[in-house]
């Protein structure tokens, strides 16, 4: 039931909305009894002084004399009177008693039976005092005078300093339940149409959250069919637009490693294929006598040639897998960084003079010690001393530089030939790239090299990169740690 987000999000909502409400009536329906209460006793206890105070006063100027035969004698005067003060008082009556709580005078509608007299108990707490409001149909003792359910105050007259009669000054009782139902009923007519707005607005918030997720979903399932190509539409800029973003970024970084990946299975392939074949087919010539034994041992320095280079092959593999796994340890020790690109040099100057290149090579001074991993140092600068020779033209500048660096020591092999375009740049330390696809230059390569020599830089807290212009030049510096 609660599977889905828009289910989950719109239950919420609805729990929010419709105990808020329960809260909010719960509140304003004590709030309007209590004010209702507070305002009728007010009213009723107000128009009662008034009315006692005219009638104390009145009969008192008029002499002693019986209480009752002068409401009587003096009923239209006293009508007239208590009907101006009354004319604005809404659905105030007034009942005025004698002493013994037999009903003199009625002024409005109070509702009552024939028996006109108002009970002992009642008539003992407005002698005494204790002046208050009660609701008629909640007390027995005002049964005869006023039916129906009324809110009634009562007060004594004095006359001469002894007390004649008593003003019961009536309202109608208005329930607050009729008014809370009203509200009640107000209120579901608003839940509703706040429960219509808001499962509008949940179904278009949770659409725009779901719907790249769901797209992401499908994604996700081609990328496990093996397809890359799937992409998820970014629109906004929120925390949902910025996963859109990260999962595009990483459908484009599996789609490249994929393509890696091709390509250095091919690249393996190919350098795995190719010297076997030739290894096979030279030592078959051998062993059939195809090849004469005056040739043998130039056949097989050929053969002896491929096995070390599918031991380099390896030997990459493996060093991959090393790295990969944390395996690989390395010892600091402290030594000469310009001996070291000294021998890589003299190593490759056969090679360098068959190119016919002009090289240069410069370091601050004649001996220059780092703190590092001797051999993993070896292999990083042989393997850009190496790529070096290999990609430059014909007759072009070779320089290995060798400088202070502050508290470091930056190392760059500069040469001048293929070079690599901009567009590869970000690309070739990474596993298995080749920016020579067509192997016209890099034959034994199978794009390991770099993306070791990356790794081994980062494992020593330093910093390689490479600078290029395509057609132009290249040049790989990384920095050690100066002792």
């Amino acid at each position: 039931m609660f599977r889905s987000l828009f289910t989950k999000y719109i239950t919420v909502f609805m729990l929010i909305i419709i105990v808020s409400f329960i809260i909010q009536i719960s509140i304003i329906s004590t709030l309007i009894g209590s004010y209702s209460t507070t305002s009728k006793e007010l009213s009723l206890s107000r128009a009662s002084d008034v009315i006692t105070g005219f009638l104390s006063s009145d009969y008192s100027g008029r002499g002693s004399g019986d209480f009752g035969r002068y409401v009587v004698e003096n009923s239209t005067s006293i009508n007239g009177t208590l009907g101006m003060t009354m004319e604005y008082a809404g659905d105030l009556s007034v009942v005025v008693t004698d002493r013994d709580g037999d009903v003199l005078l009625i002024i409005g509608d109070v509702g009552g039976k024939d028996e006109r007299t108002v009970g002992k108990d009642i008539m003992e707490k407005v002698f005494s005092d204790e002046k208050g409001t009660f609701i008629s149909d909640k007390d027995d003792e005002a049964e005869g005078v006023f039916e129906g359910v009324m809110y009634v105050y009562g007060s004594a007259i004095y006359g001469g300093g002894d007390v004649v009669g008593a003003v019961f000054t009536c309202s109608s009782y208005v329930s607050t339940d009729t008014l809370l139902d009203s509200l009640i009923n107000s209120s579901i007519m608003s839940s509703l149409w706040i429960m219509l707005a808001a499962l509008i607005a949940v179904y278009f918030i949770s659409e725009r959250v779901t719907s790249p997720i769901k797209n992401m979903s499908v994604a996700a399932k081609s990328f496990a069919a093996g397809d890359f190509s799937a992409r998820v539409v970014v629109t906004g800029n929120d925390e949902v637009t910025e996963l859109a973003t990260a999962f595009n970024n990483m459908a484009s970084s599996l789609s490249n490693l994929e393509e890696t990946r091709r390509t250095f299975l091919a690249n393996v392939s190919h350098d795995l294929r190719t010297p076997m074949t030739s290894i096979s087919g030279f030592i078959d010539g051998i062993l059939d006598g195809t090849i004469p034994p005056e040739q043998q041992s130039h056949y097989l320095g050929i053969v002896s040639a491929e096995i070390k280079r599918l031991s380099r092959l390896v030997n990459s593999l493996l060093d991959i897998t090393r790295i990969e796994a944390g395996e690989r340890k390395f010892n600091m020790t402290r030594f000469d960084i310009c001996e070291m690109a000294r021998q890589i040099i003299i190593s490759l100057e056969k090679r360098i003079e068959d190119a016919k290149l002009s090289v240069e090579f410069n370091c601050d001074s004649d001996n220059i010690y780092v703190l590092a991993d001797r051999d993993a140092v070896y292999q990083i600068l042989y393997n850009l001393c190496d790529n070096g020779v290999k990609f430059s033209r014909d007759g072009g500048r070779y320089r290995v530089s060798i400088r202070h660096h502050g508290k470091k020591v930056r190392v760059s092999v500069y040469n001048e030939g293929v070079g690599i375009a901009q567009s590869e740049i970000p690309f070739v330390f990474d596993r298995f790239y080749k920016t020579d696809k067509s192997r016209g230059l890099d034959k034994s390569g199978v794009g390991l090299g770099l993306y070791i020599a990356k790794t081994i830089i980062d494992a020593h807290g330093e910093e390689i990169d490479v600078k290029s212009e395509f057609g132009k030049y290249c040049e790989f510096s990384f920095t050690l740690a100066a002792d």
